[in-house]
């Protein structure tokens, strides 16, 4: 089995130098707002109010006109977060504006806000797929996610979208800490009985407002407990999966999740930020050299063709210890969200974790 993922990521590696040279959008993320109704301790963009320079309606509008005209040929998918991006005034508005221009679209939301009369206007919008945040068992969810009985309205929410039977997935997302690891068991109890199209288990990062909490951070022992978790009910058939957040090794490839390691920031896609700064994924450090420019100022595909230069190279070259590791081949450094972009290195590294 290790020989045929090696052949496969092999087949990736020369892949990859490739997307470099031509990379393709399929994923465009759209973070229509920062304001947001709940307070995550471990929220990678620290959100909770809106900023005062956000993009207006029509300025959201003019850059889905923008990607209609510059990328008729392939559309991306839009993936549409915040803040929680319902607290827009204006958000079936936009949504319809991208609706009627012929995209698909999706969203991240924490689902307190979905009634059974939002679930029908999604739908009548076109939302496609949603990913709703459920970070724990009631009292965890609600005490790491600072809002109180905002797991029932999640989960009211959750169901919501299941009733009105018109999404082609409706996923759940568990982001995994210290303390919550230990909850697995009882969630995969709890959510067995909501009828969700997958469950998308992963852990804090450092990043954002998780900064402030490394009591948060996940140890060895509680990734691999997470990890050999994902894998167990995987073979058994569930729809448990990990996000694409890291390279796990020949042992974890393809075990957790149904595709090999990449990171797609930059390559495959790309953001707008609240503001109309355009970034690489949402979750990276944002800092004058991880964004790549102004959607105010330049058009959207004229960024994409001539910048995003940081992240289409293997980011472990300019980091000698990842370019003396026998998996840089495979790992090229790791994800670009959990890069020291000061100190050259990355803070994540699966390796004395799930393999040698």
């Amino acid at each position: 089995m290790h020989a045929l993922k090696e052949q496969h990521l092999n087949q990736l590696a020369d892949y990859t130098r490739q997307l470099y040279r031509a990379p393709e959008l399929r994923k465009l993320f759209l973070e229509l707002t920062l304001q947001c109704n709940e307070h995550c301790w471990h929220c990678g963009s620290s959100c909770t109010a809106a900023r005062g320079d956000e993009l207006s309606t029509q300025e959201f509008c003019s850059v889905i006109d923008q990607v209609k005209i510059d990328f008729a040929d392939k559309l991306p998918y839009l993936c549409i977060t915040g803040g929680e991006p319902l607290l827009r005034h204006d958000f079936f508005d936009i949504m319809g504006h991208a609706h009627r221009l012929g995209f698909d679209w999706g969203m991240t939301s924490n689902g307190t806000l979905i009634t059974p009369e939002v679930a029908h206007k999604l739908a009548a919008c076109g939302m496609r797929t949603v990913s709703i945040s459920i970070d724990g068992t009631p009292e965890s969810h609600d005490r790491f996610r600072a809002s109180s009985s905002g797991f029932d309205r999640a989960m009211a929410g959750v169901q919501s979208l299941i009733d009105e039977g018109a999404f082609s997935s409706v996923q759940v997302t568990t982001v995994v800490n210290h303390v919550t690891v230990n909850e697995l068991d009882a969630m995969f109890d709890m959510l067995g009985d909501v009828d969700i199209d997958s469950w998308r288990v992963i852990n804090v990062e450092p990043i954002g407002r998780a900064l402030q909490r490394p009591d948060l951070m996940c140890t060895p022992d509680d990734l691999r407990r997470m990890f050999g978790f994902i894998r167990e009910k995987r073979a058994q058939g569930w729809p448990v999966e990990y996000g694409c957040s890291h390279y796990l090794g020949l042992d974890f490839e393809v075990e957790v999740r149904p595709w090999y390691w990449l990171c797609n920031a930059g390559v495959y896609t790309a953001s707008v930020t609240s503001n109309g700064d355009i970034a690489a994924c949402l979750d990276i450090p944002r800092r004058p050299d991880t964004v790549q420019g102004n959607i105010r100022k330049r058009r959207l595909r004229d960024v994409w063709e001539n910048e995003f230069t940081l992240f289409r190279r293997d980011i472990g070259d300019s980091c000698e210890e990842c370019c003396s590791c026998e998996h840089m081949r495979f790992c090229r450094g790791g994800a670009c969200h959990s890069w020291d972009f000061d100190a050259n290195r990355q803070q994540i590294c699966l390796k004395g974790v799930l393999f040698d």
